[in-house]
């Protein structure tokens, strides 16, 4: 009882704020998907020029903002709903993305199919990641390893 809050451990579950993972990485996605329309918009042949960007193509930006909204919203979503970061929600946000994608081709077995690959290849990321991931005792090894100190007499003369 020394009136001290308590610390949270390493391992402590921090919520995820969904809305603003989902309107960030949607705007992201967004971008990038301008950048895809663009390009598909150089390389076809048509009579539209610079307009195709939006008019021909520009489904493409709106596809690409969902994906990555309905990813993040959907990995912190579920992520808050079990309180751990692993990669089953990583898999789960995939899924939905990819279910979006394969709605774009108006077919339920497209979009199932692609749910499970996006998903499958996510949750693959997600689970090497945690693999291959340090502690967070190793990362400041490694940070003191690779940046220089601050030699002493350098550190006293400016004193």
């Amino acid at each position: 009882m020394s009136g001290l809050p308590p610390q949270p451990s390493e391992d402590a579950f921090e919520p995820k704020p969904a809305l603003r993972n989902a309107t960030t990485i949607g705007l992201q996605a967004g971008i990038v998907g301008a950048f895809v329309s663009a390009v598909q918009n150089a390389l076809g042949s048509h009579s539209r020029g610079a307009a195709g960007f939006l008019t021909r193509s520009g489904g493409t930006i709106g596809t690409f903002a969902a994906m990555g909204a309905a990813f993040a919203f959907t990995e912190s979503a579920v992520a808050n709903q079990r309180e751990t970061n692993d990669a089953l929600n990583g898999i789960a946000g995939g899924c939905a993305a990819g279910f979006l994608a394969g709605l774009r081709t108006r077919s339920i077995p497209v979009a199932l199919g692609s749910c499970v690959v996006i998903g499958a290849a996510m949750g693959t990321f997600d689970y090497a990641g945690e693999i291959a991931g340090r502690s967070k005792e190793e990362k400041e090894e490694k940070r003191k390893k690779f940046f220089k100190s601050v030699p002493q007499s350098v550190h006293h003369a400016s004193e």
